[in-house]
């Protein structure tokens, strides 16, 4: 007697409790949590507390640049920042009294193309720099003015010839 020939049986006729579609649960939270720690690496890879550091420092400085600033043109007398050992400190009438320290030790400061920086009394003052540096890393960040709007932050530090080209 001959063998009954084999065939592939009808999927339309399987039970669904056979048919896979899709992930467990469990693949899915497999797959999840090793998601979650390899971004938990790469975040914990970027934190960089130096770069924290220097960005504080440079936000600080921007703001009381800018607040000295505004106390020199409604005073109407010139003011001068310059740096310190210690810090940082302002020169003329309207400036708070003594020098100022940094945040951090290891920071300090450099103005760019002078000895300080003039902070008015006149609305619109020349464009002026400093650079603020990490001292163990000697990373820098700028805060700058083109003379009309506030002193911002600028990362990263511009090379001498950014602006030709």
């Amino acid at each position: 007697m001959a063998a009954p020939a084999l065939t592939h049986p009808d999927p339309a006729r399987w039970p669904p409790s056979s048919i896979r579609r899709g992930l467990s649960l469990l693949e899915l939270l497999v797959v999840l949590s090793v998601l979650a720690l390899a971004s938990g690496g790469v975040v914990w890879r970027l934190y960089d507390p130096a770069a924290r550091q220097l960005q504080q420092e440079a936000s600080r400085l921007a703001a009381v640049l800018e607040a000295a600033r505004s106390q020199s043109r409604a005073r109407g007398q010139a003011l001068r920042w310059r740096t310190t050992p210690e810090g940082y400190t302002f020169d003329g009438a309207a400036g708070p009294p003594g020098p100022a320290p940094w945040l951090f030790e290891e920071t300090r400061a450099q103005v760019w193309g002078a000895q300080a920086l003039l902070l008015g009394p006149e609305p619109v003052i020349g464009s002026q720099a400093v650079a603020v540096i990490h001292g163990p890393t000697g990373r820098s960040v700028w805060v700058l003015t083109d003379g009309v709007r506030p002193f911002k932050v600028q990362w990263p530090t511009p090379t001498a010839d950014a602006g030709r080209s």
